[in-house]
């Protein structure tokens, strides 16, 4: 659907603005595409990415608050009870929706770091949750501790490839607690046996008394991240899709009311299930392959916090009408 242009008011100016400078500058659409994405003239949607930047509503990241994003953070927290949200424009049909959050995810990310009181911070793990860290600008943050909810071994030996505490304390300078054991455990005495582990105890009660609490979420598709990474089979797969699990929260596999449920796998995560306390737990993501996880999670008060863009936030709200 094409954006129709509004009234000329500075406001609503300043939104096209700032919306055909996201998809000039993140989205990677020409300016005969965003014209079109937006129903304008080129030589408008030209004027329009120019003021994006000229005015400061542009530097990567959206500076200026688009109105409709903003009225979608407010549906979300109202409808689903949640401490935080925030809502990035979309970009177009065909991009990964990843790199709309990213941004906005990382900005959120620098605020809680910027706090000088001290903090634990737990981290899940994930595709999303890197490509945030990689968009955080670097900062001096030792006073925090940042800890893994998660173990950071791949089945083969090797190390998670998207395990991402060590780029945060690389951005951060922050003290470090990774998770240093398996994803997945071999079977319940395995599992226990890491857990007794002093270093990892340690790690476990710090996660769980972490101040803030940020997250991916994954499918339980065909596609799912545990699956195509290796992390299990094709059967344990089918035995979670069995057992009614539709997603899962740092390996941890629950069903369409947010419930976790039952299955070999849950048994043998390795790492801190959440939510742990009365601390925020903050999800990142989008993207249609996440709507019915998302809705689990939100279902089940398993997060209180969302970063998403505006077709997630919508299709959420458009379920609970």
């Amino acid at each position: 659907m094409k954006l129709a242009i509004a009234t000329e008011t500075s406001a609503n100016v300043d939104d096209e603005a700032a919306r055909a400078g996201w998809l000039y500058y993140n989205g990677g659409l020409t300016q005969d595409q965003i014209a079109a994405e937006l129903g304008v003239s080129r030589q408008r949607a030209q004027r329009l990415v120019a003021k994006a930047m000229s005015d400061g509503l542009i530097r990567v990241r959206i500076e200026h608050p688009i109105k409709e994003c903003m009225e979608l953070e407010t549906a979300l927290r109202r409808r689903f009870g949640l401490s935080l949200s925030r809502v990035a424009p979309s970009l177009s049909e065909g991009i990964d929706p990843v790199r709309a959050i990213a941004p906005v995810a990382a900005a959120e990310m620098e605020r809680i770091f910027a706090n000088r009181d001290p903090k634990v911070i737990a981290l899940g793990t994930g595709r999303t949750l890197r490509a945030v860290v990689d968009e955080m600008q670097p900062m001096d943050c030792t006073q925090h501790k940042v800890v893994s909810l998660l173990g950071n071994v791949a089945p083969d030996g090797s190390a998670s490839f998207y395990e991402v505490i060590m780029r945060v304390a690389d951005k951060t300078r922050a003290p470090h607690y990774p998770m240093a054991m398996p994803v997945i455990a071999k079977d319940a005495a395995d599992r226990e046996h890491y857990h007794a582990l002093p270093h990892v105890r340690n790690t476990r009660e710090l996660a769980k008394k972490a101040d803030f609490t940020i997250v991916g979420i994954g499918q339980l598709t065909d596609d799912a991240p545990m699956h195509v990474d290796g992390f299990i089979s094709a059967d344990e797969l089918h035995e979670m899709s069995n057992a009614g699990a539709i997603g899962e929260i740092v390996g941890w596999a629950f069903d369409a009311s947010g419930r976790y449920v039952e299955t070999s796998v849950n048994e043998v995560v390795n790492g801190v299930r959440v939510p742990q306390n009365d601390n925020p737990v903050i999800c990142i993501a989008a993207g249609t392959s996440k709507h019915k996880p998302l809705m689990g999670a939100l279902a089940g008060r398993l997060v209180t916090g969302l970063i998403t863009d505006e077709t997630t936030a919508k299709f959420l709200l458009d379920q609970t009408t």
